[in-house]
């Protein structure tokens, strides 16, 4: 039972594309609407499930200052601008998939930022910092970016918009925390990670795969009816994530050692898109929430194989830190 557990999270590559299949066979014999009433509810469980022992002491620390502002100016002008070029040439005669195009680039970092970071043994506090950060500013700034993005082809409604954004997002964030306290109170912070940490990563990846389910099965009939919206939204966004990658990575080269530059890249080019999708479902629909899901492979697949190229060439280790790294004394 543990193995089916933990295969979404292990084989995540897998299991988006496997789960849309799925859905697509589903969707054109089965009527599953009826399940999109539960959709919220999977947001917030798979919000709530990343929240739980959330390091907020990282906010007021001021190291990794340069860095953060660094990922400010890429996540909030930058790469915003990239999206809306790309949504006002190739996606102008597709409005709501403009919209769930924009949804994805105004929401930055996710727990994947982190894991990441740690797999290349970049900075983690510093992904820690860019990932808190960038999803609080992320859901503040959103609802007003989305209104000057896409505003004159989809209606906005800024107030439903805050209050979705509340609802799955700082609403698991303060729920989350007063978990983590009251575990606290039961086991020490060593206990936590090894026994708790590990099951939460899967619970959230199902919840996102139960949304990706939902939000593509009830809408199968449409979309198989207009398979050239699949191949516009891949090749939009494999436009969109390699200008990205080029982006952060010059500047991460140019101006940060190698582990700030890990962090820099992976917490400006993966996207929150477990958020995002939510966002997408409720306000928009599903040509938005079919964007967001095929982001889910484009990102997995690009930070995979940006991952092999970029360690082994922009931030190779020198031979003093691989010599540091093996004499590192283990600590209990």
């Amino acid at each position: 039972m543990n193995k089916l557990y933990t295969f979404p999270q292990r084989y995540l590559m897998i299991s988006v594309p496997l789960t849309l299949i799925i859905a697509f066979i589903v969707g054109t014999m089965v009527d599953t609407r009826v399940l999109q009433p539960v959709v919220l509810y999977a947001t917030i469980i798979m919000i709530y499930a990343t929240m739980i022992g959330f390091n907020f002491k990282e906010l007021t620390s001021l190291q990794g200052t340069k860095v953060l502002i660094f990922s400010m100016i890429i996540n909030f002008i930058i790469v915003p601008i990239v999206a809306y070029l790309l949504g006002v040439t190739v996606l102008k005669e597709y409005p709501i998939m403009f919209a769930g195009l924009a949804l994805s680039a105004l929401l930055p970092t996710s727990g994947m930022t982190i894991s990441w970071t740690a797999l290349h043994q970049g900075n983690v506090p510093a992904a820690v910092k860019l990932t808190i950060f960038g999803l609080i500013l992320g859901s503040l700034l959103t609802p007003w970016y989305l209104l000057l993005m896409v505003g004159q082809l989809v209606e906005v409604d800024i107030l439903q918009t805050f209050q979705t954004i509340i609802t799955v997002v700082f609403v698991p964030m303060i729920l989350g925390h007063i978990t983590f306290k009251i575990l606290m109170k039961r086991m020490t912070l060593p206990e936590f990670k090894r026994r708790v940490k590990p099951a939460l990563g899967p619970l959230s990846i199902w919840a996102m795969l139960f949304i990706v389910f939902v939000s593509v099965s009830a809408r199968a009939s449409m979309i198989i009816n207009n398979l050239e919206l699949i191949l516009i939204a891949t090749l939009v966004l494999i436009a969109f994530y390699t200008i990205n990658f080029a982006i952060s990575t010059f500047f991460a080269v140019k101006f940060f050692n190698r582990g700030d530059g890990i962090a820099l890249v992976n917490g400006t080019v993966l996207r929150n898109l477990s958020i995002a999708i939510g966002l997408a479902v409720a306000s928009f629909g599903a040509e938005a929430a079919l964007i967001v899901t095929i982001a889910f492979v484009v990102q997995q697949q690009g930070i995979a194989l940006y991952g092999k190229l970029a360690l082994s060439r922009w931030f190779k280790k020198d031979k003093k830190e691989e010599s540091n790294i093996m004499n590192k004394p283990v600590q209990a």
